[in-house]
């Protein structure tokens, strides 16, 4: 079964890869796939959208009841698709560079560069 895309984002955000990069290891690392700098910015937009959405998300799963529940996921679900989707990226786009990012410091520190600036406006 294909993991949503909230729990891609949260895994993501969870994790803290943003904040703590790993060096990579020099030996046996494949070759980092050629993702332009619009698809970095785009990422890195949606990625602040869906943390959004998740905080928001977050606090309605964590009132609602059991029976409430599974339709605030799918709501979340689709209002992180649509964020995504805002931003020019596909779903499997969005996921592929987050789980690249995950993997590859080189691309996570250009994804990390684009939040801190967009932080910063």
């Amino acid at each position: 079964m294909e993991r949503s895309i909230i729990s891609v984002a949260v895994a993501v955000l969870c994790t803290g890869w943003l904040i703590s990069a790993q060096p990579a290891a020099a030996q046996g690392q494949a070759p980092t796939p050629n993702i332009s700098d619009q698809q970095i910015d785009r990422t890195a937009a949606a990625i602040q959208n869906v943390k959004k959405i998740n905080a928001n998300y977050a606090q309605k799963l964590s009132a609602a009841s059991p029976e409430e529940a599974d339709k605030i996921a799918r709501e979340a679900n689709a209002a992180a698709q649509n964020a995504v989707k805002a931003q020019g990226l596909s779903v499997d786009e969005y996921n592929s560079i987050v789980q690249l990012a995950q993997n590859d410091p080189s691309v996570r520190e250009r994804i990390v560069k684009r939040l801190g600036a967009a932080e910063k406006k």
